[in-house]
């Protein structure tokens, strides 16, 4: 039988037992009547909660009566906190994002959980509020308050101050963390170092020496501190850091193309029958003439097939003139001339990429140069990025200003073991990166 969680009265109390459960961001809403365990928590009218909460595990759901009540469902780790510091798991949490609004909302919260707050979240009371506390870990502490606890006029100056949108931020502390500051600091930090070794940090944060082309992205991660890894979460502070080579310092809008994303594909012939088999179907002679080697290559553009591959991209299930997804099941898809699906990334898998890592990015402008040692120096006119979503990406794409350009190669190609080597880009020519983001802004490091 369920009981019902004690609440938290004061917000000095509330910061304490979220800052001990491990909380290090943490934001609230206010309930409307219709947001209660019946109706579901609206989250929002777009996607910009996804890079706020922490989800998984991205799935397609189909309506049987309505293909407007299609959607994607993502798992939540949620535990309701109570007033003595304990917390209790709420294992059928989960986000429900309905693409064709869009729009995204929490369910399941309190089935299965066995100490929950049953009395406000079944209710459709004016004044609740919902408290979210987001962990390193990626896990999520809830809380609820009514009208009539004293903490819900505690918070009433930050309903004023917070920015638009569902979710508004409130302070762990006092004063809150302006991580995009701290950003500015140390990129201006960086720059004023001038020409710098290329080096590349090791898993324990040591530096290293490195000689390889692509020095430049180790090379400022190493001044920020960042160990290369291939998680997929951002690198600084909740920022994505993006340097690319390019002819002016004082502009990132300049340059070739940047990588934005290297996803394996998530259905088609590639995932059927594996890489080696992919190649040897979609492939081609290496152009240099080496020996027994296969490459999969050549830029791949929305609705432009391929010479190298006879391959064309598509965009199956989205609407190119609204930027909504309208198939839940579709995806990214490179196809061949009769309607073989070559490979497929379906969007069920790129939301949680693309949201996860790329809500936040910074791009630096760099040089390089190989005399009298292998050096880059960094710019001072950086790009700042935020809000970006799925759409952001997909919507580019069907403009051409992103495009798959993959390095995939089969060396020993007709022996029973060959050497495979993938890599599978999502790329983006610099002037187009101010298209994947709700905001975007040119910021000179020397005036701040």
């Amino acid at each position: 039988m369920a009981t019902e969680l004690t609440e938290i009265s004061r917000l000095d109390q509330l910061r304490a037992l979220m800052i001990s459960a491990g909380v290090t961001r943490l934001v609230f809403k206010q309930l409307a009547s219709n947001d209660n365990s019946k109706n579901q928590i609206y989250l929002g009218g777009n996607y910009s909660t996804l890079q706020i909460l922490p989800f998984s595990d991205v799935t397609a759901d189909l309506s049987r009566t309505n293909s407007k009540r299609d959607r994607f469902k993502a798992k939540v780790c949620l535990s309701w906190l109570d007033a003595n510091g304990a917390l209790h798991e709420a294992p059928n949490t989960q986000l429900i994002l309905y693409p064709k609004y869009p729009e995204v909302r929490l369910s399941g919260f309190l089935k299965g959980a066995v100490i929950r707050p049953s009395r406000h979240l079944s209710s459709r009371d004016e004044g609740r509020v919902l408290f979210l506390g987001i962990t390193r870990d990626d896990k999520i502490i809830g809380h609820v308050i009514g009208d009539e606890n004293p903490l819900s006029r505690e918070i009433t100056k930050f309903f004023m101050e917070g920015e638009e949108g569902v979710l508004v931020d409130l302070p762990l502390n006092e004063e809150l963390s302006d991580t995009r500051a701290e950003l500015l600091e140390r990129l201006n930090d960086v720059y004023n170092l001038g020409w710098i070794d290329s080096i590349k940090l090791d898993r324990n944060g040591q530096p290293h020496p490195y000689t390889a082309l692509n020095g430049g992205g180790y090379t400022l991660e190493a001044q920020l501190g960042v160990i290369p890894n291939g998680t997929n979460e951002p690198d600084f502070l909740g920022w994505e850091i993006k340097q690319h080579k390019s002819p002016r310092l004082d502009n990132p809008l300049r340059g070739g193309a940047l990588t934005l994303m290297t996803p394996e594909p998530t259905g088609g012939h590639y995932r059927d029958q594996g890489a080696v088999s992919f190649v040897r179907t979609f492939g081609y002679p290496d152009m240099r003439g080496r020996v027994d080697r296969l490459n999969f290559g050549g830029v791949h553009r929305y609705q432009q097939e391929q010479t190298r591959t006879g391959l064309t991209l598509m965009l199956d299930g989205f609407d190119a003139e609204t930027g909504k997804i309208i198939d839940i099941n579709g995806g990214i898809v490179l196809r061949t001339s009769d309607g073989r699906e070559a490979a497929i990334w379906y969007y069920s898998t790129l939301i949680e990429k693309w949201t996860r890592k790329h809500t936040k990015a910074a791009y630096i402008p760099s040089h390089s140069r190989k005399s009298p040692r292998p050096q880059y120096r960094f710019g001072h006119v950086i790009g700042l990025g935020e809000r970006s979503s799925i759409s952001n990406f997909l919507s580019a794409m069907a403009q051409t200003a992103i495009y798959y350009d993959p390095g995939i190669k089969l060396e020993n190609a007709s022996t029973a073991k060959p050497q495979i080597k993938k890599r599978s880009q999502f790329r983006i020519a610099a002037k187009n990166i101010p298209s994947l983001y709700a905001e975007f802004e040119l910021i000179d490091l020397t005036s701040i």
